[in-house]
């Protein structure tokens, strides 16, 4: 009974959901006091990477903002205040932490250097206060995959690592919430920040874009019941999957399962609740396997660490690259001539969604037909994005660019594949008028 004296701070990151949380359950089962921390680094937004880029999507940061908002009501439903930081969070995590005399801080983790770089020098700042991390991003919890992560067994290829962990790793159930009557903070919630207040210019939202949704976990739930339940677009998913046109040909997932508003495992037992009651065939296992997919980079991720941000990648294959700026800035402007290409970058640019046909599409032609350096197409991608997600951006760009898991070194044919999945060239009329 001691520990449950315990002041505990909950650290959002890429985690924004009151459901299907480890670390609220931690929180929630130890603590007399729990405040929720988010903290947006407004120099993040401005400041510029090696490659020249911002260093998050403002795209992004409007489903943040959304996301932010239904946590907040979701928190005060279990009498928990959610704090919003205009700061990074080695800046403003120490001053709460004496604010309110917090004995642990739990968070969920992050592995990249960039991350972890933050994490440290936090830590530097507050070293009388216990860090407790834990690992939610994951299908198939790493404790539970028939690999030792640490010697170096991770498949270099996907469908080996796939076939084990389906055979012999389970995906866990839902962590329930435990209740929490009680809250010694008297404290009440931060208003969520805009995009004036922040001083950042706001994307406008664009009436064409195949993402057209709000950024909370509720609306994430209810786009999943739509897509399922009431529509049972699930059950012709692998069929329409490489879609290019409106918000249907796809589950539209990844935005929400990016900024963690809606977990892998959620869905997953979802997809197993309707192949219950409705329909198990190849399209509702082709949902499971895009996420299965996803697991896997960040496997990739995990083991190869910085290698996953440097030009020879994880297989170290050296090739000339090509620093041609003025080539890759029509690649960004969708200006290169090549009209599918330059269509999806167009879209891209203006909604900052893309299919991931597309994304296949002008990876490859950036990469392969213009020779230019993989990373300079990630940087691009990480800074205008919404669904941006790391491990997955920077693994399928090595994967395309040759330096990654792809057992095949291809180049796509844009053309083909116009001719393939825009016969009528409905897409390409769409975003070439603008």
């Amino acid at each position: 009974m001691q520990q449950k004296q315990m002041k505990s701070l909950i650290w959002f990151t890429k985690d924004l959901r009151p459901y299907d949380h480890e670390g609220l359950q931690i929180a929630l089962k130890e603590s007399t006091g729990v405040i929720g921390v988010y903290c947006i680094d407004i120099d993040r937004y401005s400041n510029e990477n090696e490659f020249g880029f911002s260093q998050r999507s403002k795209f992004q940061l409007s489903l943040i903002l959304e996301a932010l908002a239904e946590l907040k009501q979701g928190l005060q439903q279990l009498n928990i205040p959610l704090l919003i930081a205009e700061e990074s969070a080695s800046s403003c995590i120490p001053q709460i932490i004496e604010q309110h005399q917090i004995d642990q801080v739990i968070y969920q983790d992050e592995w990249c250097s960039e991350e972890q770089n933050e994490l440290q020098l936090l830590k530097s700042k507050s070293n009388k206060t216990v860090f407790k991390s834990y690992l939610g991003q994951f299908l198939w919890h790493p404790e539970d995959v028939p690999y030792q992560l640490e010697q170096g067994e991770l498949p270099d290829v996907f469908t080996v690592f796939r076939k084990k962990c389906e055979k012999l790793a389970r995906v866990r159930p839902l962590i329930e919430n435990p209740p929490m009557s009680l809250n010694c903070f008297e404290l009440t919630s931060d208003e969520i920040p805009s995009f004036q207040s922040l001083g950042i210019e706001k994307p406008s939202p664009h009436p064409q874009s195949a993402f057209r949704f709000q950024g909370g976990y509720k609306q994430a739930k209810i786009r999943l019941q739509s897509y399922f339940f009431e529509h049972h677009h699930l059950s012709r998913y692998k069929k329409t999957r490489n879609g290019l046109l409106g918000t249907e040909y796809s589950s539209k997932f990844s935005p929400w399962l990016a900024i963690g508003a809606i977990s892998a495992r959620y869905i997953y037992h979802k997809i197993k609740v309707y192949e219950r009651e409705h329909i198990k065939n190849q399209d509702t296992y082709w949902l499971a396997f895009e996420l299965m997919w996803r697991d896997y980079f960040k496997y990739i991720s995990l083991e190869h660490g910085n290698d996953l941000f440097k030009q020879a990648g994880i297989k170290k294959r050296h090739y000339s690259w090509s620093e041609n700026q003025r080539l890759f800035l029509k690649w960004i402007n969708g200006q290169t001539g090549d009209s599918f290409v330059d269509a999806n970058m167009i879209e891209l640019q203006q909604t900052g969604f893309m299919s991931n046909r597309g994304r296949q599409n002008v990876a490859s032609y950036l990469t392969k037909d213009l020779q230019i350096d993989w990373r300079w197409g990630a940087a691009y991608f990480e800074s205008v994005l919404l669904d941006y997600d790391v491990h997955s951006n920077w693994g399928n760009w090595q994967y395309v660019g040759g330096v990654g898991n792809d057992p095949r070194d291809r180049k796509f044919n844009t053309q083909l594949q116009a001719e393939r999945y825009d016969p009528k060239q409905e897409f390409q009329k769409l975003w070439l008028k603008h």
